[in-house]
């Protein structure tokens, strides 16, 4: 019998592991895939590649590394996640979510520390999307993500104010807000008024633009109008010009594309970048999985976030290898590329074959465009991130999640994005725990019967609570934040009754604790001579308490469905007489262990909350039938 589950088990999970990696762009195929499809992803594709040529520069400036490999990382990882990605419309690359962890991490380690987390980030990723966390991940407080985003946001705007204001400065910009503030502060004399105007041109264009067209980004036409503007002029002469920074001043943009090689890891860098690694991991399964959110309500669509989170992995593996940096899914250019009307992940591979063409033609170009004007694209991508909208309806949110989301903004502009998610999602938790156990009650509910209106009973008779039987009413979960609270209200209990009953009706959960809370209680009653009788339990509970072998101590005749079947198991071990209160209830069903009692006292909807259909009765019935057919065919 072993045998055979284990072979089902190892059968199930290779079945699941070849869904898993399976990716969306074999069943787009599949599906069926026509010329006009493809027409359609080549021109959204190209759209989106010419979109993502400034943005991928200006993310891997931004994140404190060369120009190209923002390109890089667009092209191999928007590739990738095309291929093997879960979502038939994401497009891939280096996002501003990043930037604040990868300057951190370039800052304290150089590149190789970079390349170390970015791989072992992919590792994550694989492993999320195989062990089918795609669900887990979207478990992230939505507080927290609120507050994280909004704090990435600042600090990307405040990173571009000396691109944007032309400052100049001698000492290394710091990785920390505070310290870029004291900086900037204390450089302003050295503003250059033409980067300012470049830049206030090229910002200009990007918020009127779109008011004249959306398919052509705004973003590329005001990089296109700024590098015109300044050449034109001269101002980026650097002899006779007015001193305004380019792209090629400080960054050589090469005309070829890196041999593959393995950056330089070691097992101490992986120990070092270990926690930044798993910030990176989280950070892209949260990003990746919201675009592919954005892109199913944009299409009515699904994607499959384990698929997802595969190619992720497998994207950011690879990338460190083609001398890249993290990479994710990107909502605005996902957006754009179904705006355009892309069909399939046909477009993202297009869109990466496009970014190749033009950093190996038009390489040297790029290196032409202004600072300003790349920081003027960032200040919009980080209005545009903040959600600014989003932490304003917060503040009407629970003082809970307004303190939560308060807490992960600071930590990220203050301290480190690492440090805010980590206490962000340990805050939220503990403040959910307790906000559990504050609406968690347990109250006598003994005179209060014949007002039920859940449970009526059609003869009132039924609902008088004989002398010597306490009732009391068990609501919320059972759990360990909640298990004081009814240990409290227990031990209140001044009398010593013949017969407690707990009614359960309200308890859709337990854990160890409350396991262990009851079977304590079973244990105390014994002790003072009461018998302890159980109520309207509902089907985790149940299957709960049997698994940690209460239900056997209690005896499984001292469980009912009901509140009338444990009045009527009250009067039969007080030998009074029985009241029938189920002749007009519709029956429902029972579990198989209630079904082999023969009392009088137990109606046959006794168990109402309790069905055979659970998950937990349905899995066992799946085990015992390959033992059943070998003994038949025995």
């Amino acid at each position: 019998m072993q045998n055979i589950h284990a072979k089902d088990s190892v059968k199930n999970y290779l079945s699941g592991v070849a869904t898993t990696i399976t990716p969306e762009l074999y069943r787009s195929v599949k599906r069926g895939y026509t010329k006009k499809n493809f027409t359609s992803d080549l021109m959204s594709g190209l759209i989106v590649g010419i979109l993502a040529l400034p943005l991928a520069i200006a993310f891997a400036i931004a994140s404190g590394v060369g120009p190209e490999q923002g390109l890089y990382t667009a092209i191999i990882a928007g590739f990738v996640i095309s291929l093997l990605g879960g979502s038939r419309f994401q497009i891939g690359g280096p996002t501003g979510a990043f930037i604040v962890i990868v300057y951190g991490i370039v800052s304290q380690y150089g590149y190789d520390g970079l390349a170390s987390a970015t791989l072992l980030a992919g590792i994550f990723l694989v492993i999320f999307g195989l062990a089918k966390f795609g669900a887990i991940i979207k478990f992230i407080p939505y507080p927290v993500t609120v507050g994280f985003t909004a704090g990435i946001a600042i600090i990307i705007a405040l990173g571009q104010v000396p691109n944007f204001l032309g400052l100049r400065f001698l000492a290394k910009d710091p990785a920390d807000a505070v310290g870029k503030i004291k900086l900037y502060a204390t450089s302003l004399d050295t503003t250059n008024i033409y980067s300012v105007i470049v830049g206030l041109v090229a910002l200009a264009v990007c918020i009127f633009w779109p008011k004249i067209t959306t398919k052509v980004p705004g973003s590329l036409i005001a990089i296109i109008v700024a590098t015109v503007l300044v050449k034109v002029l001269g101002w980026d002469d650097p002899v006779n010009g007015h001193g305004v920074m380019t792209i090629g001043m400080k960054n050589h943009i090469p005309s070829g594309f890196p041999v593959p090689h393995l950056p330089n890891i070691s097992l101490e860098m992986m120990q070092k970048v270990f926690q930044p690694a798993l910030t990176i991991a989280m950070l892209g399964a949260i990003e990746s999985l919201l675009s592919a959110v954005v892109a199913d309500g944009m299409t009515s669509t699904k994607h499959r976030s384990n698929t997802e989170l595969f190619g992720q992995g497998v994207a950011n593996i690879l990338s460190p290898i083609f001398c890249g940096i993290p990479a994710t899914g990107a909502i605005a250019r996902t957006a754009t590329n179904i705006r355009n009307g892309a069909v399939s992940p046909v477009s993202g591979l297009v869109h990466a074959v496009v970014l190749l063409l033009i950093m190996l033609v038009l390489g040297k170009y790029a290196e032409m465009i202004p600072m300003a004007a790349l920081a003027a694209v960032l200040f919009q991508v980080a209005f545009n991130m903040c959600g600014y909208r989003s932490v304003i309806k917060m503040f009407k949110a629970p003082k809970s999640d307004v303190t939560v989301m308060l807490v992960a903004f600071f930590l990220t502009v203050v301290i480190d994005l690492t440090v805010a998610i980590e206490v962000g999602v340990l805050l939220a938790a503990v403040l959910f725990i307790k906000r559990m156990s504050d609406v968690a009650e347990v109250e006598s509910v003994s005179s209060a019967l014949k007002q039920d209106d859940e449970e009526a009973a059609h003869n009132e008779l039924a609902r008088q609570v004989p002398k010597g039987v306490l009732v009391y009413e068990l609501a919320g979960s059972l759990f360990f934040g909640a298990v004081d609270k009814f240990k409290e209200t227990m031990n209140r209990i001044s009398e010593t009754p013949k017969i407690l009953i707990l009614r359960m009706r309200s308890v859709s959960s337990i854990d160890a604790a409350g396991i262990n809370m009851i079977e304590d209680l079973l244990n105390r009653c014994k002790r003072e001579g009461t018998q302890l009788l159980l109520s309207g339990v509902h089907a985790q509970p149940v299957v709960a308490l049997t698994r940690a072998g209460v239900l056997k101590q209690l005896g499984e005749e001292n469980a009912l469905g009901n509140i009338d079947a444990a009045l009527n198991r009250a009067r039969e071990i007080l030998g009074l007489p029985i009241v029938d209160a189920s002749s007009e209830m519709t029956p429902a069903p029972n579990v198989s262990w209630e079904k082999s009692l023969d009392k009088p006292w137990i109606p046959e909807e006794s168990n109402a909350a309790v069905a055979e259909g659970t998950p937990e009765v349905i899995t066992e019935k799946m085990m015992d039938e390959p033992v059943r057919k070998i003994e038949e065919e025995k």
